[in-house]
């Protein structure tokens, strides 16, 4: 399940090139000067294949598919899964464990699914913790160096940037002939820079951030959920077991 659009994203992403793009039209420049696909092409596709030659292919893969997560982020509803969990250490001293059985089919979260189903097959509160730590390190392993990927591309872009800026001065160079020319072929050198630390600056880095807060945000879902599991176990109190979790909320 995933949340409506992040607006707060969209928003930053077009204040941030209002502001570049009129801070150019304010000192008298051409927004045209600024739109250069030679030089777009050489920043980005550095920039990717750079990042694929230093990352795994598994890793790559992961990172493309959590891109989406910045505009539209997972649906972490910590305050319904405390009152789903309550509910369960309800039934549980009602019904015994056999009773959450039912429940764990029909749970939709397959972290919630496991955690239930380890319940249920009568697994000691320290094996339920064990067990369900390894899953929430790996996942939060995985998902973590997805999103550093971004921040080596930001890493990476600025000095293709530069790249690009020094072959198109050695092509400005070449045509020393021509006077005229120099001053829009050195303009248009320069613009790869803008590309290479502007994509780092207001994308890459932006992105790789978001995605780490996003991904540390589940990890303490799982860990709340890993908690309530393993307090049902130990046969803590419902009314203890919601006042705990509501710490997570803080």
């Amino acid at each position: 399940m995933f949340k409506s659009l992040d607006i707060l994203t969209v928003l930053g992403l077009m204040v941030a090139l209002a502001a570049i793009i009129g801070g150019n039209i304010l000192e008298g420049g051409k927004t045209q000067t600024l739109v250069q696909l030679t030089a777009l092409v050489i920043v980005l596709g550095g920039t990717l294949g750079a990042i694929m030659v230093q990352t795994q292919r598994s890793t790559f893969l992961r990172a493309v598919q959590m891109f989406s997560w910045v505009f539209t982020p997972p649906e972490v509803d910590a305050e319904a899964t405390i009152k789903k969990i309550v509910g369960w250490s309800q039934t549980a001293r009602k019904e015994g464990l056999l009773g959450l059985e039912t429940i764990a089919d029909k749970e939709q979260h397959d972290f919630s699914r496991k955690a239930l189903q380890l319940l249920v097959d009568g697994s000691e509160p320290e094996t339920i913790r064990n067990i369900l730590e390894v899953d929430i390190i790996s996942t939060e392993t995985s998902r973590m160096d997805a999103a550093k990927v971004y921040e080596s591309m930001g890493g990476y872009s600025p000095t293709i940037g530069i790249i690009a800026a020094v072959m198109g001065l050695i092509h400005v160079m070449n045509n020393l002939a021509d006077p005229a020319a120099l001053g829009a072929g050195i303009a248009v050198a320069f613009v790869a820079t803008i590309y290479g630390v502007g994509l780092a600056n207001l994308l890459f880095l932006p992105v790789s951030n978001k995605l780490k807060s996003l991904v540390n945000t589940q990890t303490r879902y799982y860990e709340m959920v890993m908690d309530g599991v393993s307090s049902i176990a130990e046969g803590e109190n419902p009314r203890n077991i919601e006042t705990k979790l509501q710490g997570y909320l803080l």
